[in-house]
């Protein structure tokens, strides 16, 4: 069962496995695209990880909510790659990011009913091939083209009909919140608890006071960690993981924010329900998180 404090995983970090270690994160996150094509040494390297470490897999590339058919033999490679490592849950984002080509971007799917359908059947079939539950990301988007629902109502539409889990990014919602000036904490009540798989947190760049632009390349300011913290007091305890895709600061001090996450976790916990620890174990793990901290 997955539970804890995770981090993004990048293959640039294999240079700083001896500081990682040292800290554990409870769980790492991998981009599959990242890691398919490799063997020889680094697929040897992510193999011996995948032994130490709980895996979850973040992807970049299925593009749930795009125009063209899904890539069928991709999500047939990842689900070998899921059985190879005993990666726990595979994730993707609720946008597309194809059409004749790759966008090499987030791109907005329709908030409409119709979309809510075409969404929901294209994760439907990635769940039959996986055999277990995607889990879609509440995404950051920048405009909301021929949108006839809420954000809001459209994810838990599609959650709903799909049957899939959800990953719930406590950033994302920040953002938007400020970009689409909305009120964050009543977006977050109004998630389905029970789909919550996991969570991500992450920092972003203040274009302008009412424009934010979801970079993971900086620190997790301070509202974000107080909206972690309301997602817990509303959500209970989920495994949580910091995300930084870029302007990489040494290991220990990405190790510092993953640390916030675990306290965070301690004020709140035990972990309940779908992510709860063995009975037995609850204890003794809270106690040594607290000797660290």
């Amino acid at each position: 069962m997955l539970t804890g404090a995770g981090l993004g995983f990048r293959r640039e970090m294999l240079d700083e496995l001896d500081e990682l270690r040292a800290q554990r994160p409870d769980f790492l996150e991998v981009a599959p695209e990242n890691w398919i094509p490799f063997g020889g040494k680094l697929g040897r390297q992510f193999a011996e990880l995948a032994q130490e470490f709980p895996f979850v897999c973040h992807g970049l590339s299925l593009s749930i909510g795009g125009p063209a058919p899904l890539d069928i033999d991709f999500v047939k490679t990842v689900k070998r790659f899921h059985d190879q490592h005993n990666i726990v849950i595979y994730s993707e984002h609720l946008s597309y990011c194809s059409g004749d080509g790759h966008l090499y971007d987030l791109m907005p799917i329709p908030f409409t009913e119709e979309a809510v359908k075409y969404v929901a059947e294209r994760i439907t079939v990635v769940q039959d091939i996986m055999e277990q539950k995607l889990a879609i990301e509440n995404v950051s988007y920048y405009a909301a083209p021929g949108q006839q629902m809420t954000e809001l109502d459209f994810i838990n539409a599609v959650l709903e009909m799909a049957d899939c889990d959800l990953l719930l990014d406590t950033n994302n919602i920040y953002v938007n919140s400020v970009n689409h000036n909305y009120d964050p904490e009543t977006y977050l009540k109004g998630l389905p608890t029970k789909r919550i798989a996991y969570g991500h947190i992450a920092g972003h760049y203040n274009e302008a006071t009412d424009l934010i632009v979801d970079t993971h390349g900086a620190d997790v300011i301070d509202p974000v960690w107080v909206l972690q913290k309301k997602a817990y007091q509303h959500h209970g305890l989920y495994p949580t993981l910091l995300e930084r895709d870029f302007n990489m600061p040494p290991m220990p001090k990405l190790l510092e924010e993953v640390q916030i996450i675990r306290d965070i976790q301690i004020k709140h916990g035990p972990f309940v329900g779908r992510h709860a620890i063995l009975e037995n174990t609850v204890k003794t793990t809270v106690e040594t998180l607290a000797e660290g901290v």
